[in-house]
């Protein structure tokens, strides 16, 4: 290289196809005899960048060359806080790669700034939080320019991206600071709590719980507190946690409504369901903006052993109307699910008849559904009446199986619909609504076969008969 440098005829600033000089080149491979060779011929250009604004120094920086970083400040020529495109200086790349030797060199000079924004408004301090680079961090956190809380384009201070990543080192040198923003929130509402939180980094909430001034009740811009956060997403050990927090609120809704208990019993997480009824100011009965409580959740989505636990734990009411009068039998029933509504039917002061607002009962939700088997159960203590079929086919004249009917009531006899069919175990029962309520036995689908084409047609064509 000695020689080549010598010959009048080579330039030592000459660029590949990518506009990049000898030097560039060089310092990226972490040449650092090459570079110090065309530094000392005074030739070469050491601030020449490439086309995405990286020059020789930054190059060095990005890949950690101690050596070189401190040939290239050596000179008087360089400029050490010069960005590239991105806004990206020297420093910033150096604390992106955790160089905290090349950190501290930079910082040793008076002409770095050490908190300037990149494109993305993100500091180095910002960027060695992101890393989790607790040495870089100390370093930079030791000037007296740095804003340990300065928040980038997304509204993310340093400690939130340091707590979303589970960096306790980190969080713990910015919870030092009175200034550390362990309370703000990004433009999403998240605090670095949320961020813990959603991550499942039990430790580093506690570390938020136990060192700022943080409200563990704040909700984000979809109204979740950190508690419904960590519900929603099924972290158990993340809720223990933060019920252990005397200001934390356990019913707090989130915007429908909503609380901790009733995800927990909509997602049958069972073992977050018991931790939350352990804790003293848990109210079981608390209501959704539907009128919903968690026994509703829990039956909706056929969570037996959410059920079990609510009801057990003795102030919940499993017979609760929500705003459409639906009961968690009602919802059960309605969705199929045949061990909760055995559940439900085995304990007591639980009316199986009970109609929503529409005068549909648990037992026609079930059946317009096709849940045979939770017709079944219902039908044995609920109001239902069983016949069999050979005591019926002197009606129709046809061959009946299985036929249920449905006892009058009032919540029956008040439906304002025309017509409400069924269908239990391939034979339809067909009401209609008026002063006296008229069943009609059908014979079974497989009967019927040379006759209609499918069940859809067989409907049609009954009910246009019934008109």
């Amino acid at each position: 290289m000695t020689l080549m440098l010598g010959h009048p005829n080579v330039d030592p600033n000459y660029v590949d196809d990518c506009d990049r000089t000898i030097l560039w080149n060089a310092s990226w491979n972490g040449n650092a005899g090459v570079v110090k060779l065309l530094l000392e011929s005074g030739d070469a250009d050491p601030n020449h960048p490439d086309p995405t604004g990286q020059t020789p120094l930054l190059c060095a920086a990005v890949e950690g060359h101690e050596e070189m970083v401190n040939l290239f400040l050596e000179r008087g020529d360089v400029d050490p806080d010069r960005p590239d495109v991105d806004g990206r200086t020297p420093l910033v790349w150096a604390a992106i790669g955790g160089h905290e030797g090349v950190v501290n060199l930079l910082l040793e000079r008076g002409d770095v700034d050490p908190d300037r924004l990149d494109v993305n408004g993100r500091t180095p301090l910002g960027w060695a939080a992101v890393g989790g680079h607790e040495g870089v961090a100390r370093l930079l956190l030791q000037q007296n320019s740095v804003c340990c809380n300065k928040p980038d384009e997304q509204g993310r201070t340093p400690l939130l991206h340091a707590a979303e990543r589970g960096h306790e080192g980190v969080v713990k040198l910015l919870m030092e600071r009175k200034d550390g923003g362990a309370g703000n929130p990004d433009k999403e509402g998240e605090t670095p709590l949320h961020g813990a939180v959603r991550s499942g980094h039990e430790r580093v909430a506690k570390l938020l719980m136990e060192g700022g001034d943080i409200d563990p009740n704040c909700p984000n811009n979809n109204g979740l507190t950190p508690l419904l956060l960590a519900v929603g997403l099924g972290k158990e050990g993340v809720v223990k946690t933060l019920l252990q927090w005397k200001d934390i609120d356990p019913n707090c809704p989130e915007i429908e409504g909503r609380t901790p208990l009733m995800m927990a019993a909509a997602g049958g997480e069972e073992g977050i369901v018991k931790t939350l009824l352990g804790h003293e100011n848990i109210h079981p009965n608390c209501l959704d903006n539907k009128g919903r409580d968690p026994v509703h959740w829990a039956a909706a989505y056929g969570h037996e052993g959410v059920v079990r636990l609510l009801l057990e734990h003795g102030e919940a009411d499993p017979d609760y109307p929500d705003n459409e009068n639906r009961t968690p039998l009602w919802c059960a029933a309605e969705r199929g699910h045949e061990a909760v509504v055995k559940l439900l039917l085995e304990r007591g002061g639980i009316d199986p008849n009970r109609a929503d607002v529409n005068g549909i009962t648990p037992s026609a939700s079930a059946a317009a559904e096709g849940h045979e088997g939770v017709v079944f159960l219902e039908g044995e203590d609920s109001g239902l009446e069983r016949h069999d079929g050979d005591e019926l086919n002197g009606n129709n004249g046809g061959s009946l199986d299985r036929v249920f009917c449905i006892t009058p009531g009032p919540a029956i006899t008040g439906v304002s619909l025309s017509i409400l069919f069924l269908m239990v175990c391939g034979a339809f029962i067909i009401f209609r609504s008026g002063p006296l309520l008229e069943t009609i036995y059908i014979p079974p689908i497989p009967s019927l076969a040379n006759t209609c084409s499918s069940r859809s047609s067989f409907l049609t064509s009954s009910c246009a008969r019934l008109r």
